[in-house]
C-alpha cells in the first residue's frame, strides 16, 4: 500500500487507489482533481485554501472540524473526535490529537487525526499531536508520525507512539519545511521499533 502513498511535504499526503485522497493539501505545485480531501485541523499549514483549491472539483467532498469547516463551503463533512463515517466509499474514523507539554494544540480545540481504511490497509494520519493516551486504541497497518517537536512529538516520542500504536510500517512527517529536518527521520527511524520508511518528497 506504501506505492499508493505519496509525501507532499511537511504532513500533506496523497493517496490513491480507487480514489484520489489528500490529507493536509500545502504548497501543492499541482494537483491531481481530488476525490476527497482531509483536513486536520485549521492551522495555516494544514488548512491552506489556495491549495485546497487547486484540487477541489465539483464533485469532492471534504471531511474536517468545525473550525475548518466554516472557510470551506459546500460538500464539507464535519467530524470530531470518535465519529466514524464513510466517504466516497472509504471508511473513516476520527480519533483526537492534541498537546499535552505545549501551548499549540490545546484538547479543548477538538483537532483530530484519521485513520482510513483504503485498499484493505487502515492508515493513520496522527494529525499535529503529542504521544496521547488514546494511541494505544489505535489500529493501524500504517501511522503517519510527526517527528520533528516543538509544536509536536519529537523523534523519541514519535518512537514510542509507533510503539503503542503496533502499525506494520510508520512514516514520519512534520518535518523538511517549516520546522524539523532529515534528522529527525533518521533519529526516529534509529528508535522506532516497527519497520520505518522515509519518503522521498513528491514519491
Amino acid at each position: 500500500m506504501l506505492e499508493n502513498i505519496t509525501w507532499l511535504g511537511h504532513d500533506a499526503f496523497k493517496i490513491k487507489d480507487d480514489k484520489v485522497i489528500y490529507m493536509d493539501p500545502l504548497e501543492l505545485e499541482d494537483g491531481e482533481p481530488a476525490d476527497l480531501i482531509l483536513i486536520t485541523h485549521d492551522h495555516y499549514d494544514h488548512l491552506s485554501l489556495q491549495d485546497v483549491a487547486k484540487i477541489r472539483t465539483d464533485e469532492t467532498e471534504i471531511v474536517t472540524i468545525a473550525a475548518c469547516a466554516r472557510e470551506l463551503g459546500a460538500r464539507v463533512h464535519t467530524v470530531k473526535p470518535g465519529d466514524r463515517l464513510t466517504v466516497q466509499g472509504v471508511d473513516i474514523e476520527v480519533v483526537p490529537a492534541y498537546n499535552i507539554n505545549k501551548r499549540f494544540h490545546p484538547k479543548r480545540a477538538g483537532h483530530v487525526g484519521f485513520v482510513l481504511t483504503v485498499g484493505g490497509q487502515r492508515i493513520y494520519h496522527a494529525g499535529d499531536t503529542d504521544l496521547i493516551p488514546e494511541m494505544k486504541e489505535i489500529e493501524a497497518d500504517i501511522a503517519l508520525l510527526p517527528v520533528s517537536g516543538i509544536y509536536v512529538m519529537t523523534a523519541e516520542e514519535a518512537a514510542k507512539a509507533a510503539e503503542a500504536i503496533g502499525p506494520k510500517v510508520a512514516v514520519p512527517m512534520h518535518y523538511g519545511s517549516i520546522v524539523g529536518s532529515a534528522q529527525d527521520a533518521r533519529r526516529f527511524k534509529e528508535l522506532c521499533p516497527v519497520e520505518v520508511r522515509i519518503l522521498e518528497k513528491g514519491r
